[in-house]
């Protein structure tokens, strides 16, 4: 059995189940009961130095600021 064949072969049986298995376990570990309190801290990110909504009339001219978003 020359190399492609036998490649394609494992691709198209193994492979598949391999991928699935593992797709199904990504989405069960970000699923956990237990993953709330670790995402609790990334999932309030875009909110985290914010005290009030921005104006609606926020002029685009300031200078960005580097904070890092980590703490």
């Amino acid at each position: 059995m020359e190399t492609y064949s036998l490649l394609r072969q494992f691709a198209d049986s193994w492979m598949l189940l391999v991928l699935f298995l593992f797709f199904i376990g990504v989405i069960v570990w970000a699923f956990r009961p237990g993953s709330t309190k670790a995402y609790e801290s990334t999932r309030n990110i875009p909110f985290r130095h914010e005290d009030a909504p921005a104006a609606a009339d926020a002029s685009h001219d300031k200078p960005a600021q580097n904070e890092e978003a980590r703490t």
